[in-house]
C-alpha cells in the first residue's frame, strides 16, 4: 500500500533567531522579541524568545512585564521590538529554497510550511528521511536558519512530529508507527487543543493521547460539537486526509546570494545580479505570472539591510526588462553606497496571471 509523504518544516524560535543572525552577540544572551502595544512602557506581549530565555520560563504570549520579572536577575537579557519586514525577508529566502524541494508546497506562515514530497521521495520513508536532512542542511547553509522537520503520511502527524525534537530536530513517523508514536504524548500536542480543552480533559482524568482514545466520538461531539469532536477523535488516531495545497498567490518571489567576497564594485555585483534575475524569471514563467514591481536588496557588512525598488508602467515577464531594471537599481544604489555588500538579492512582486497569451508584454 502506498502512502503520502508529507513534511512539516518549522523554523526554530524564528524571530529571535533572526535577531541572533543580525547580531551574533545575542546568541549567548536570553533574547525576548516583543510586540509592544501603543500604550507605551512594557505594555504588550512576547512574540517569541530564544531557548536561553525559555529556561527562565519566558513563553510566547506572556505579558512583557511578566517576562522582565522572570529575567530581572539576568542583566544581559535583551528585549527587542519585532521587525516583521526583516523577518519576512529571511523567511522568503528560506521558503524559496523549500518550495524547490516539494511536489506541492503550502505556505502556512513566516516560520512554517507543509510539503507533499510523495513523488520526489518515491513513497519511500527512508528516502524521505534523507531528503528532509538535505532540506534542513540547505536552509541552514543558505540562510543560517536552523529548522525542525516532521515527516509522516499526513499533515497532523507531521506537525506533531516537527515539535517533538526541538530545536534542529528531524522526526520520521512511518505509517505503521503512528500509533506507538502518538499514544504516550500529552493531549495538548494535538494542533488546535488549547488550554481550556486540555483542562477539560484533565478533569476527566485524561492526560495522554492513549487516554483520549478511550473516549468515543459521540462523547467528544457532545463536548465540543460535531466538527471539532470528530477532528479530535481522528487526530488522536493519526487520521488526516487533508491534502497539502498551495495557499493564494505569492506576495513576492525573491532570490538572494552570499557574495564570494564583500564588495561594492558594480561590475562584480552585476554578474551575480543577472544570475539571480535568471533564476527568478524561470520561477515566474513556470507559474505563469507577470510582475510589475522589481526590487534589489543589499545585506551590508554589518548585516544591516538596504532595499530599492521600482514599479514598471506595465506588467511583464520579460527577462531582459527584469535585468535592465535590476541593473538600473543597482547602479543608483551604489552611488551613495558607503559600506561593502555581503549579500545581494533581487525580488519581483505585484503579480498578475498570464491568461490567453504567451507573453502579456506583446499586448502592451
Amino acid at each position: 500500500m502506498s502512502h503520502r509523504v508529507i513534511f512539516h518544516i518549522d523554523f526554530d524560535y524564528f524571530y529571535a533567531q533572526c535577531e541572533e543572525l543580525r547580531n551574533p552577540e545575542l546568541r549567548t544572551r536570553p533574547v525576548v522579541v516583543c510586540v509592544f502595544s501603543d500604550r507605551g512602557g512594557d505594555s504588550g506581549a512576547v512574540a517569541t524568545s530564544n531557548y536561553l530565555a525559555r529556561k527562565y520560563g519566558v513563553k510566547s504570549g506572556m505579558p512583557i512585564k511578566f517576562a522582565k520579572r522572570r529575567l530581572e536577575s539576568v542583566p544581559e537579557a535583551t528585549f527587542l521590538p519585532t521587525d516583521f519586514n526583516y523577518y519576512s525577508e529571511v523567511s522568503e529566502s528560506a521558503m524559496n529554497l523549500i518550495r524547490s524541494y516539494s511536489d506541492v508546497f503550502e505556505y502556512v506562515g513566516r516560520d512554517e510550511a507543509y510539503l507533499d514530497v510523495t513523488k520526489r521521495a518515491e513513497n519511500d520513508f527512508t528516502k524521505a528521511h534523507h531528503l528532509a536532512q538535505q532540506l534542513k542542511n540547505l536552509v541552514r547553509s543558505n540562510t543560517k536558519i536552523s529548522s525542525t522537520v516532521g515527516v509522516s503520511s499526513n499533515k497532523i502527524v507531521s506537525k506533531i512530529a516537527s515539535d517533538f525534537k526541538k530545536p534542529d530536530g528531524l522526526t520520521v513517523v512511518e505509517p505503521d508507527k503512528i500509533e506507538s508514536f502518538l499514544d504516550p504524548l500529552s493531549i495538548k500536542v494535538i494542533p488546535g487543543i488549547g488550554k481550556k480543552s486540555e483542562d477539560k480533559f484533565h478533569e476527566m482524568g485524561l492526560q495522554t493521547i492513549s487516554d483520549l482514545k478511550k473516549i468515543d466520538v459521540f462523547t467528544l461531539n457532545g463536548l465540543f460539537g460535531r466538527k471539532t469532536g470528530t477532528y479530535i477523535y481522528n487526530a488522536a488516531r493519526g487520521i488526516d486526509d487533508e491534502p497539502v495545497s498551495p495557499r493564494g498567490d505569492p506576495i513576492q518571489y525573491s532570490r538572494i546570494v552570499t557574495l564570494k567576497q564583500d564588495t561594492k564594485d558594480f561590475t562584480s555585483l552585476s554578474k551575480d545580479l543577472e544570475h539571480l534575475c535568471t533564476e527568478i524569471h524561470e520561477a515566474v514563467v513556470k507559474d505563469n505570472l507577470v510582475f510589475r514591481s522589481v526590487g534589489i536588496q543589499f545585506i551590508q557588512k554589518d548585516l544591516s539591510n538596504r532595499t530599492k525598488s521600482k514599479t514598471l508602467k506595465n506588467p511583464t515577464a520579460n527577462l531582459e526588462e527584469l535585468k535592465k531594471t535590476a541593473l538600473q537599481l543597482l547602479r543608483e544604489s551604489l552611488e551613495d553606497q558607503k559600506m561593502l555588500v555581503r549579500r545581494l538579492g533581487v525580488k519581483v512582486s505585484d503579480f498578475a496571471e498570464v491568461s490567453g497569451q504567451a507573453d502579456i508584454t506583446n499586448f502592451f
